[in-house]
């Protein structure tokens, strides 16, 4: 029987995905892991089996702490759901900001691994697309939903709605990482509120 593991794997994980999410999948070293977690490297291997492995269970953590935070935004009770999209607007500048506060200019995990890697590895194009799929059945939701309570307006489908926020979601965040202020990102989200007639 080997011996139990004295380390939590979440919070292994969770450091991991910092480590990545600055670096990047191909800059990070084992050595930078190592420092992160606190682990040495038989550890890392022994437990995550691969940098890889680790990498997509970084990712996979990223994306389902970002994704809930969005999805329980969005179906928040109580308020038109045109004002639970504006909220989800304003709760990611500010996040930027405070991003940019603490000099963490890493931008979006989500949107630098799909521009660097989704193409070209199917197992994170796997995590991605379940991620964008639950991201995107969330917005559908609240858009179908302000249709009904009179907040959304469009007579654009819902379906093309839902993708235009989501690109534009991921715009503010490029914009934000590209140096645009506060002023200029408020400006993009109220351009994509304008787009639902709200």
């Amino acid at each position: 029987m080997g011996r139990p593991r004295q380390f939590d794997e979440g919070r292994a994980v969770e450091a991991a995905c910092h480590v990545f999410w600055a670096k990047g999948y191909e800059a990070t070293s084992t050595e930078d892991l190592c420092k992160a977690t606190g682990l040495g490297r038989s550890s890392i291997y022994n437990t995550f089996k691969s940098k890889k492995d680790l990498f997509l269970l970084a990712l996979s953590y990223y994306v389902d702490t970002m994704t809930t935070r969005q999805v329980s935004l969005l179906a928040e009770e109580g308020r038109p759901a045109a004002e639970r999209i504006r909220r989800l607007f304003s709760v990611i500048i500010e996040s930027e900001m405070e991003n940019r506060r603490e000099g963490c200019g890493s931008g979006c995990f989500t949107v630098n691994t799909t521009t660097a890697l989704a193409a070209s590895d199917p197992q994170v194009a796997e995590v991605l697309n379940r991620d964008l799929e639950r991201r995107l059945v969330s917005l559908r939701a609240v858009i179908a939903e302000g249709g009904r309570d009179g907040s959304v307006t469009s007579p654009q489908p819902v379906e093309g709605l839902a993708w235009y926020l989501t690109a534009l979601i991921a715009g503010v965040r490029v914009a934000a990482q590209s140096g645009a202020d506060r002023s200029a990102l408020d400006q993009i989200a109220a351009s994509g509120m304008d787009a639902l007639n709200c």
